[in-house]
């Protein structure tokens, strides 16, 4: 897996190609990034190298060839934040779905589909009111349910999570968990009251709670005042 820079670099790399037909300068590189100095560079070009993703031709100037591009570049809405994450929105496309059978997940085709709950909305924002009621139901492919436990899902308000792949009027896909790794996309329960979706961090003692946007502040409280209430993974959209 690589890391949120080399993704961004190439990422860079590949669209400056695209553009002029020749990779950019080392120094066009540095201020991409945001480093200090070229030897930053020349790191991640070597670990790009080493891991098979770009080849350095001898004796040519801006000698850099890119030889494959990782999965996470090739499907639309990239953004090297929320690949280095570790999600990646698993999107499937679809109209809004009728009014279905009481709460609780239901085998539409076996292994092929599954009905779940949506519970309402969530907010990609600032807090909203904690979710409760089954507002209807959507089919989710079989492959996209993760893991052991139960799966609902939400409806996305806000644009907190847009860096994430997450846009506004998004259903997402929620596993059952109360725990979390940092890093994790999770629903949050603040003080018993409001539900967000953010990143999930722990900070000396405390809970951090990341958007996926610079327009948005992280908020930070005492572990006693999250619950964590499931974890991203999946998501479907609608046009």
């Amino acid at each position: 897996m690589l890391t949120r820079k080399q993704l961004e670099l190439l990422d860079f790399i590949q669209k400056r190609m695209d553009r002029d037909g020749v990779p950019p300068s080392f120094d066009e590189m540095k201020d991409a990034l945001d480093l200090r100095s070229k030897s930053g560079i020349h790191r991640l070009i070597t670990a790009l190298e080493e891991r098979g993703f770009i080849r350095r031709l001898a004796h040519r100037a801006r000698a850099i060839e890119i030889v494959k591009l990782p999965d996470a570049m090739l499907r639309p809405g990239f953004s090297a934040t929320a690949a280095q994450s570790g999600f990646s929105p698993k999107v499937i496309e679809g109209d809004r779905p009728a009014a279905g059978p009481p709460r609780g997940a239901m085998a539409v085709e076996a292994a092929a589909a599954m009905e779940l709950p949506v519970l309402g909305r969530i907010a990609a924002g600032v807090p909203i009111e904690a979710i409760s009621e089954v507002s209807h139901h959507v089919a989710v492919p079989g492959s996209m349910l993760s893991g052991q436990g139960q799966h609902y899902a939400l409806e996305v308000r806000g644009d907190s999570m847009i860096e994430a792949g997450i846009n506004d009027g998004d259903i997402v896909v929620i596993r059952e968990t109360q725990t979390a790794d940092n890093g994790d996309i999770v629903v949050a329960l603040v003080e018993d009251q409001e539900a967000t979706l953010k990143r999930f961090r722990r900070r000396q003692g405390m809970i951090a709670l990341e958007a996926a946007n610079p327009a948005y502040e992280t908020r930070v409280y005492r572990d006693d005042q999250v619950k964590v209430q499931g974890r991203l993974v999946g998501l479907i959209r609608s046009y």
